[in-house]
């Protein structure tokens, strides 16, 4: 089944395995977004990655990855939530068009001051009060090791990831060291069979081609990978592509901007088109329904040609 996160653990208890493949939420998401292979292939592996993280997480709220820096894409922002409610963007410069065969650090850090930023973000957070919120230098040659590097130096947590995506899926797998999986409580040194197994898992794991990632459902993997091992499954968590942009929200913005900009707008184009600025979904107002924006004020618009609000 796709658009699901598959959650294990091994017999020791030692290292968490996670799988994902997003083919319906991906394909979602990216509808209304017009952006070239090369950095769809990024968005993917970073949302990918999101949700891997987001199964993780103890609180209610959500986990919020951002790559941004100074090359031809300017920001690259994905959000996902503890129910796996997932949203992803990303912006080039204007008249950039950047190379197919272009890299992480290519797009994002040509001039070596790209940021990756991590920000863990309670929904019952008080007025005030500032998420969790982690940024480094944007280092590695994909997203996976930019991950992996900021998991080992930031978090202290032995992390492995392998992620890849196109225009029709997104995958991920995750391996992770339990914390203090390594050195039992009591114990002055790390545990040798512990240390076996999290080899163990990463060798077989290292087997994994980036097309097989992207192509196989996560059942096949986790099978192919690790027939021969004991694992401990979790209930599986549907993930759903979701941005909290609607036509309703974008009318009350339009009521923010007033009757006479926005009858300036139709006086120009006709009728007003906004898009979201983060999935790129596009809310279009005619005259008519201007009109009813302003239904309850005085100075309401009216339909050309119509004696009545609408």
């Amino acid at each position: 089944m796709s658009d699901t996160l598959k959650k294990y653990l091994t017999a020791d208890r030692g290292t968490r395995i996670q799988a994902l493949r997003l083919t319906q939420a991906w394909q979602t998401g990216l509808a209304h977004q017009n952006l070239p292979p090369v950095l769809v292939g990024l968005l993917g592996e970073l949302a990918a990655a999101s949700v891997l993280l987001a199964g993780n997480i103890k609180f209610d709220g959500s986990v919020v990855l951002q790559l941004q820096g100074n090359g031809p894409v300017r920001l690259i922002m994905v959000e996902c939530t503890s129910t796996l409610d997932l949203r992803a963007t990303a912006h080039l410069r204007e008249d950039a068009e950047p190379p197919a065969d272009a890299g992480l650090q290519d797009l994002l850090n040509a001039d070596g001051q790209g940021r990756f930023m991590v920000m863990l973000d309670p929904s019952g957070r008080q007025a005030g009060a500032t998420p969790y919120q982690g940024i480094v230098p944007l280092e590695g040659d994909t997203v996976a090791a930019v991950l992996e590097h900021y998991m080992k130096h930031s978090e202290q947590l032995d992390t492995r990831l392998w992620l890849a995506a196109d225009t029709q899926a997104c995958a991920g797998l995750l391996l992770q060291r339990m914390p203090g999986a390594s050195t039992p409580a009591g114990a002055a040194e790390p545990d040798a069979d512990v240390d076996t197994a999290w080899t163990h898992c990463t060798t077989l794991a290292e087997t994994l081609e980036r097309e097989e990632l992207r192509t196989a459902d996560s059942d096949t993997l986790i099978h192919r990978l690790f027939w021969e091992d004991d694992l401990l499954a979790f209930p599986e968590q549907t993930v759903r592509w979701h941005c909290p942009c609607s036509r309703d929200r974008v009318a009350g913005m339009l009521r923010t901007l007033g009757r006479q900009e926005v009858e300036d707008i139709l006086a120009e184009q006709g009728h007003v088109h906004i898009a979201c600025n983060f999935c790129g979904q596009p809310y279009d107002f005619d005259a008519v329904d201007c009109a009813a924006l302003f239904v309850d004020s005085p100075d309401a618009l009216q339909a050309p040609g119509s004696d009545t609000l609408h």
